[in-house]
C-alpha cells in the first residue's frame, strides 16, 4: 500500500541531478530503491488496482518507468533520469501515439493527467472529422471542464488555424497533440497516502475523455474516405 513519498525522495532526485554518473548512482542505489522506486511502484500499483476495479473491461495495464535512459538518448553524458513516472494504458506497440493516464514526479514538481505523448497526424485528422460530424457531442464532453479547476488543456498548436465547427471546440481542433494535465510544485501532499485518492478521482473524471479518444484508432482515415487534404 502506498504510504506517501518522503523528503528523502526529493533529496535523492536533486542529488542525482547534481551527480548524474554511474559511480554516484551505484553508491546510492539503495536509496534509489527504498526512497524513490519502491514508493512509485506502490503508488502505481494501488492506483491501477482501484481503477481496474471499476474499469476492468478496458483491459488496462500499468507500467513504471526505468531510471536508466535509453542508450541512444545519452547524449549529455548523464545516463539516468531524474524523474520517474507510471502509466495506465492499453497494451500497444506504439504507446506514444495512444492515449494514456500518467503520473510523473520530478525534483521540483509533479504532474498527472491523460493524453498523448505524440498523437499521429492521422489520429488528429480522425479527431477533427469526428467533431465535424457531431460537434454537439464533443461540446457536451468538454463542458465538464468548465466546472473544474484540476486539469487544463495542453499541447502544441498549428500555426495556421483550422476553422472549428464550434467556438468551444476551437482550442482542441487546432492541436497537433494534446493532454489534459494537472501540474504543481512538490509539497506536503506528496508525503501523504491521500495522493493516491487524488489520482484515482482525477482519472475517474477523465475516463469519458479516454473513451472518446481511444475509439479514434478504429475509425477509417478521413483522407481516404472523403478524399480531403488533411
Amino acid at each position: 500500500m502506498f504510504k506517501g513519498f518522503t523528503p528523502q525522495t526529493i533529496d535523492f532526485m536533486w542529488n542525482l541531478r547534481l551527480n548524474n554518473n554511474k559511480i554516484w548512482f551505484e553508491a546510492n542505489k539503495g536509496s534509489f530503491q527504498q526512497d524513490f522506486q519502491d514508493p512509485m511502484k506502490a503508488l502505481g500499483k494501488e492506483v491501477f488496482e482501484r481503477i481496474e476495479t471499476d474499469y476492468g473491461k478496458h483491459g488496462f495495464i500499468h507500467k513504471v518507468s526505468r531510471i536508466y535512459k535509453d542508450a541512444r538518448r545519452v547524449r549529455d553524458g548523464e545516463p539516468y533520469r531524474c524523474n520517474l513516472w507510471f502509466s495506465i494504458e492499453r497494451p500497444s506497440e506504439e504507446w506514444t501515439s495512444t492515449p494514456v493516464f500518467w503520473f510523473d514526479l520530478h525534483p521540483d514538481n509533479w504532474s498527472y493527467g491523460l493524453g498523448y505523448y505524440q498523437a499521429k497526424p492521422v489520429t488528429m485528422a480522425k479527431f477533427r472529422a469526428r467533431i465535424d460530424r457531431d460537434p454537439r457531442k464533443f461540446d457536451r464532453l468538454i463542458a465538464s471542464l468548465e466546472k473544474q479547476d484540476e486539469f487544463i488543456l495542453d499541447g502544441d498548436e498549428y500555426k495556421r488555424k483550422k476553422e472549428a465547427p464550434s467556438s468551444k471546440a476551437a482550442s482542441w481542433y487546432n492541436r497537433k497533440s494534446f493532454s489534459l494535465i494537472h501540474q504543481q510544485q512538490n509539497g506536503e501532499e506528496l508525503f501523504s497516502s491521500e495522493l493516491a485518492d487524488r489520482l484515482v478521482k482525477g482519472y475517474q473524471f477523465l475516463m469519458p475523455f479516454y473513451d472518446y479518444f481511444i475509439t479514434l484508432d478504429s475509425e477509417p482515415d478521413p483522407k481516404e474516405v472523403y478524399n480531403l487534404p488533411f
